[in-house]
């Protein structure tokens, strides 16, 4: 049985589009608590966070938007994960992806104090690897990467005293990758697979490569899944909708290896934007997700009906 600790981030400031805020309300309709719970795993829901107090400095470029929004939502978050994380699992319903800043940062502080390695799982159609200065749209929900790894230039954000190796960092699903992040992203040593490899060898054998890596090493296992992961004719409530994702299968099947893994530490489900949902479709995709990482299995799955 898993402590499973729901932190609601009701949050907007990674980017211009708006509505993720509306998430976090959005997973606890569509019953992201009683799934857990029926699970067999205690499952308590402290309610929604809010950011803290923050002001952005004159060094950070013009056009980032809401640059104190993200501090101070960075700082929240990475608060919230360090008290979460001694007591159980904790998954933080976004909000758009920019919480990973905050929800990893504290990760990552949890992990150097136990003395264990961070892993970071990145499901997701972007690399996020932007920094302040490379990014051309000022949306920071395309940084976390870039900041909790070490990058320069996070002016005014909270120290990043332990960066996350990129080579503890396995992106799947890419299909969307800006010339700048790509160009960097290659002299790095992060794993990134995009949907061309995905559909030549399967999503089975780089998961399992990476999650034999974190086996070894004794480390925490951070997941960020992102809707836009997924195919948006399964799931169309996001904001940055790029054809040609995961399928529901491919989806389940690595939400199901996490869970045999018994590896994952934390779980950030981003960048639902009930606004842009049909009927409540793509919030229950990723309650159903989130309930196979924890243990469901493909005889356990209840039927949908859309109607």
């Amino acid at each position: 049985m898993t402590n499973c600790i729901l932190i609601g981030v009701p949050m907007d400031s990674g980017k211009r589009s708006q509505g993720c805020r509306m998430g976090p309300d959005a997973y606890r309709v569509a019953g992201i608590h009683e799934a857990l719970k029926s699970l067999g795993h205690n499952v308590e829901d402290v309610g929604n966070i809010t950011p803290d107090a923050a002001t952005a400095p004159a060094e950070l470029p013009e056009h980032v938007f809401e640059p104190a929004g993200m501090i101070g939502w960075t700082s929240a978050l990475a608060r919230a994960a360090q008290d979460a994380l001694p007591n159980g699992l904790p998954i933080f319903m976004g909000g758009d992806h920019g919480l990973a800043l905050g929800s990893i940062l504290g990760a990552a502080r949890h992990a150097a104090k136990a003395g264990r390695p961070l892993f970071v799982l990145w499901p997701d159609a972007h690399t996020d690897y932007h920094t302040p200065q490379s990014t051309g749209s000022g949306n920071l929900h395309g940084a976390p990467l870039g900041y909790v790894t070490g990058r320069d230039g996070f002016h005014g954000f909270p120290e990043v005293t332990s960066p996350v190796p990129h080579e503890n960092i396995c992106l799947l699903g890419l299909r969307s990758v800006d010339p700048a992040e790509r160009d960097e992203l290659q002299q790095t040593a992060m794993r990134y697979h995009d949907m061309r490899g995905i559909d030549e060898t399967g999503i089975a054998r780089p998961l399992a490569a990476f999650l034999e890596d974190v086996a070894k090493a004794d480390g925490m296992l951070h997941v960020s899944l992102d809707v836009d992961f997924l195919d948006p004719s399964f799931a169309p409530a996001v904001g940055t909708t790029v054809p040609g994702g995961a399928t529901i299968r491919e989806a389940h099947l690595m939400m199901e290896m996490i869970c045999d893994s018994g590896l994952m530490t934390s779980l950030d489900l981003v960048e639902l934007n009930p606004f842009l949902d049909e009927r409540g479709r793509t919030a229950q995709v990723m309650v159903d997700l989130a309930a196979s990482a924890l243990g469901r299995r493909v005889f356990d799955r209840p039927t949908r009906a859309f109607t």
